[in-house]
């Protein structure tokens, strides 16, 4: 995929990241979804400015995701003293949760999926030839 498609995917998913904050008042889109779509929002952005191969990007998303949350595990926003920060508390949280790191697992599953069928069918299309 071009880099300006990810560019584009990583905006529309941050679209749809700011609505579930902002409409999403319920116990499994605002919770699960938002967590699920962040780790592919944060792919696409790294994807468009970084060819680099799909599973080290994942896989460093993911490890970034695992920090952040276990950030929250030591409530590194109180030890920062930024606990009245909305900025700091949206970005790196407050509460850490299995469920989350579940989460983020399921979304990098689905990237590597995702760009596994893309790749795959990028080779087939490549390989017939016109005749």
């Amino acid at each position: 995929m071009k880099f300006y498609n990810y560019f584009i995917s990583a905006l529309l998913l941050l679209l749809i990241e700011v609505c579930i904050g902002k409409y999403a008042h319920d116990n499994l889109i605002r919770p699960y979804g938002g967590d699920f779509l962040v780790v592919i929002l944060i792919y696409c952005m790294v994807k468009s400015f970084w060819n680099a191969p799909v599973i080290k990007a994942a896989a460093l998303v993911l490890l970034f995701a695992y920090a952040v949350e276990v950030s929250q595990y030591f409530h590194l926003v109180a030890l920062l003293h930024l606990q009245h920060s909305a900025t700091a508390l949206m970005v790196l949280g407050s509460a850490f949760s299995w469920m989350d790191m579940f989460c983020y697992t399921l979304g990098i599953a689905l990237v590597i999926i995702v760009e596994k069928i893309r790749l795959r069918y990028k080779t087939k299309c490549a390989s017939i030839q016109v005749i």
